[in-house]
């Protein structure tokens, strides 16, 4: 069963939420190679929203390293994230 990750970021300032939205649409897929699929979403302003599918619990582990060195980043106001079981994927 796929595993997904939804992280809302709050960046200091709308500017660094576009730099971190357009590093994140550039680097992603390399940064997070076992990852099933990657959504970015720029909300209003400063918040970032990124939702991660994975095939399983060990290839989100996987991912933790690239996922921590993001995290770290020092115009981060706040940062929540919300784990679960995917229940539906469609596209058309």
């Amino acid at each position: 069963m796929s595993i997904v990750r939804i992280t809302t970021v709050v960046f200091k300032s709308q500017q660094v939420a576009d730099t971190m939205a357009q590093s994140y649409q550039s680097n992603a897929v390399n940064d997070f190679p076992t990852a099933d699929q990657l959504i970015s979403i720029q909300s209003e302003g400063n918040t970032l929203i990124a939702v991660s599918i994975y095939g399983s619990q060990q290839a989100m582990d996987d991912a933790d390293a690239a996922r921590d060195k993001r995290m770290a980043n020092p115009d981060i106001i706040s940062m929540t994230a919300v784990v679960g079981t995917v229940g539906l994927n469609h596209t058309n």
